[in-house]
């Protein structure tokens, strides 16, 4: 997971505890206090090397995730976010990696559609969801737990 705020990033980890997964849970951490766009690279870096180093039995999932952000400029922070998914494109095509994005907050527009065109330019799986998903209703959705239907 790759997560924006302390409280979000709780949710997120024990949501992913409730539905039976928390052993699978390969890395919890979190980014917030409007981090610069080089801080965000430097950080996803690290947990993309993370995970695709990591064996799994089972395709591997990335959970992009965060609340309303009050001061964090989500399109400045996506840009890091996906600078890293770039540089490691292939490996994740490779590993068929599946990346669930929801986000809110300043600029989260921008952010999303800059996440989309990135879906689009590296051929990446990226879902990607804002405001009117809930916080957590990616996590059920990658499972495979959930249908589309079930959300906004």
């Amino acid at each position: 997971t790759m997560v924006a705020g302390g409280g979000a990033s709780v949710v997120y980890a024990d949501t992913i505890s409730d539905l039976g997964y928390g052993e699978k849970l390969a890395n919890y951490g979190e980014y917030s206090g409007a981090p610069s766009m080089e801080h965000t690279y430097e950080y996803a870096k690290t947990v993309l090397r993370c995970l695709l180093s990591a064996q799994a039995e089972e395709n591997k999932i990335f959970l992009i995730g965060g609340g309303i952000a009050n001061f964090t400029d989500v399109a400045a922070t996506f840009t890091g976010l996906i600078k890293a998914l770039t540089h490691f494109q292939e490996e994740l095509k490779l590993q068929k990696v599946k990346i669930w994005v929801r986000r809110a907050g300043p600029n989260y527009q921008e952010g999303l559609q800059l996440m989309r065109q990135t879906a689009i330019t590296t051929q990446l799986p990226i879902h990607i969801y804002g405001p009117e998903t809930h916080i957590t209703a990616i996590v059920p959705l990658a499972l495979g737990l959930a249908n589309l239907v079930d959300f906004p």
